[in-house]
């Protein structure tokens, strides 16, 4: 007997009005802190979290696709996860979509 993995839970988080392009917000996903980014009209999801000292990644600064922590100033690619210096870091993805004007977003992340 073959086993599947059961398809992602998604959660209502926002109207896509509400992150502006060039913007971001933070929101609570089940367990984690999910951060959504606005890149150009394309919404994208990753764990909220950096992974050297626990900075808000939705409070950092947004140039194109690549988020720089506030704190210390990592960057990361919003639609991937990766960090810009290397493999030895990254943030988890989320999938997301959008329905009709609503974001939603799985409760659970995508594998790096």
């Amino acid at each position: 007997m073959a086993c599947c993995d059961p398809a992602p839970a998604f959660v209502f988080v926002a109207p896509a009005r509400e992150i502006p392009d060039g913007g971001a917000r933070a929101f609570r996903v089940g367990r984690y802190e999910v951060a959504i980014f606005n890149v150009d009209g394309c919404f994208y999801a990753i764990e909220n979290s950096c992974p050297h000292q626990g900075g808000p990644l939705a409070e950092g600064w947004l140039e194109g696709s690549m988020v720089t922590c506030p704190w210390h100033g990592w960057c990361f690619d919003v639609r991937t996860g990766k960090m810009s210096l290397g493999d030895f870091a990254g943030v988890a993805r989320f999938t997301l979509q959008l329905r009709g004007e609503d974001i939603y977003v799985a409760t659970e992340p995508t594998e790096r």
